[in-house]
């Protein structure tokens, strides 16, 4: 069984699994659980000159998080959870997380990065509002983004492989890790 961690300073570790629990439990209610994609090569951003759909001119999943997204896919496997949509920023590194936690991936562009002055912030954020708004009661998506997208709609900072389930509102409801401890 792979063990999971959630970051709480000084956190013991019956914390850590009663957060994953949390997490599975809330997720299993519905809503929208938002993940960070798994870890990646070293860097902040992406090389000058990326483009979208040309995963060589991005930053990418390194192999450690090639194993967090695979790992990702037996966390929803163990807790038995099967949303309804797989939504995802067009960034290689989400899609391929994505793909490997869940099989399955649809392009969203409201979850790309609005990373130092990229895309439309506002409107992004104004579009995940009203999808959630209209998502039907009970029903689960998951939506794989980066960390300012996180920030943004559910006001809290998700480290590499982190879950946020968020309610209608965009409100955290419980947060924790998809990926084995280290």
């Amino acid at each position: 069984m792979l063990r999971r961690a959630i970051i709480i300073a000084g956190a013991a570790a019956p914390l850590v699994g009663r957060a994953n629990a949390n997490l599975a439990g809330q997720a299993r209610q519905g809503g929208v659980l938002l993940i960070r994609h798994a870890s990646t090569e070293p860097g902040l951003g992406d090389p000058p000159g990326f483009r979208i759909g040309q995963c060589s001119t991005q930053r990418n999943l390194s192999e450690a998080g090639r194993a967090e997204a695979r790992a990702m896919g037996e966390w929803f496997r163990q807790h038995q959870l099967q949303p309804q949509a797989v939504l995802s920023s067009q960034w290689c590194r989400c899609q391929e997380t994505a793909r490997l936690a869940l099989g399955r991936v649809q392009d969203w562009p409201a979850l790309n990065s609005t990373f130092a002055g990229q895309g439309q912030p506002d409107r992004q954020l104004a579009q995940m509002r009203e999808r959630l708004r209209q998502l039907p009661a009970g029903s689960l998506e998951v939506w794989v983004t980066h960390q300012v997208i996180m920030t943004a709609l559910a006001q809290a900072y998700p480290a590499m492989g982190e879950g946020f389930v968020v309610d209608p509102q965009g409100q955290l409801r419980a947060r924790g890790m998809m990926v084995p401890a280290s």
